[in-house]
């Protein structure tokens, strides 16, 4: 089976083919897979042949979200909780410095709307949803994306998966948190869901347009946690993409490590826009359950990336 590797950085994007030749060219953020194309027909010019496989390590995601790039979301959330995103936590990460900043929300208030109905914490329903989901709120003009986040959905996401589904009929983008982070915590999975619907827009079409074609290779798309999804799955759940490029530069340091002898190491990945670096030991990336990127939780599998 004929294989390539792709890195989309924010400067340049790297292709290397299974028998070690590569292609380097310079990145194009207005259209991210553009430089995949590009490198694919370097690589053809010099023999190398169409792959079976595109294996793909990307920073767009992580990019999109650092500049501040992303979709135009609305943010649906049980009466009383529209503020959890900003209220977020009372962490102080630099105690005795009066000039702190914390990072902006990615859903400004007047995009953030309430929905009647309440869970009690043990998923039983205390106040039921309206019967006509779609009239209890209006989508503000300019949204792209709708991200729901409902009290309590990670134990009944039955009001959840209302009001979701309402929005979908009337057309709209909508990712729900009990679909991507169903974990306890409603800041965190508040955050997470919010960044999938903010990614989503923008990954979803660079990645469904990755290559050229519906003949071209079987697209998989490397995750923050170093394992390899589906084209068709990553432009669902592009939160998972946000450590995708540098989760890809920690398994090859650390194998690149373990092939020198060296079973504990620590990697270091500059690149244009940020540098990563994380901690291998007995041969392995540290993982973690959630990551801050940009100042911002996300609360989704990754390797420990810093």
């Amino acid at each position: 089976m004929a294989r390539i590797g792709t890195d989309t950085g924010g400067t340049f994007t790297d292709l290397v083919a299974a028998d070690g030749r590569i292609a380097k060219v310079p990145s194009t953020p207005d259209d991210p897979g553009r430089a995949v194309r590009e490198g694919l027909a370097q690589l053809a010019a010099a023999g190398v042949a169409m792959p079976d496989v595109l294996a793909h390590g990307t920073t767009v995601a992580t990019n999109a979200l650092l500049t501040r790039t992303g979709a135009a979301v609305t943010l649906v959330t049980t009466a009383g909780f529209a503020d959890v995103i900003e209220i977020a936590r009372q962490d102080r990460p630099s105690l005795y410095d009066a000039s702190v900043d914390r990072p902006e929300p990615l859903v400004p208030r007047h995009r953030r709307l309430e929905v009647a109905g309440r869970l009690a914490a043990d998923g039983s329903e205390l106040e039921p949803v309206p019967d006509d989901v779609a009239a209890a709120f209006e989508v503000p003009d300019g949204t792209e994306a709708v991200a729901v986040v409902l009290l309590h959905a990670d134990r009944n996401p039955g009001h959840e998966r209302a009001v979701a589904g309402a929005l979908r009929a009337a057309g709209w983008d909508v990712t729900a948190s009990h679909e991507l982070a169903p974990e306890f915590r409603e800041y965190e999975r508040t955050a997470t869901t919010v960044a999938n619907a903010y990614l989503r827009p923008i990954c979803r079409t660079y990645l469904h347009h990755l290559v050229a074609g519906d003949e071209g290779p079987a697209v998989l798309v490397m995750t923050s946690a170093g394992g390899l999804v589906p084209g068709a799955d990553a432009e669902e759940q592009p939160a998972r993409l946000l450590l995708s490029g540098p989760a890809g530069g920690v398994l090859a340091g650390a194998a690149a490590a373990v092939a020198n002898g060296f079973a504990d190491a620590v990697t270091f990945d500059m690149g244009g826009t940020s540098t990563d670096v994380c901690l291998v030991r007995g041969g392995r990336p540290e993982v973690a359950a959630e990551r801050a990127v940009d100042g911002l939780p996300v609360r989704l599998p990754s390797v420990d990336v810093h």
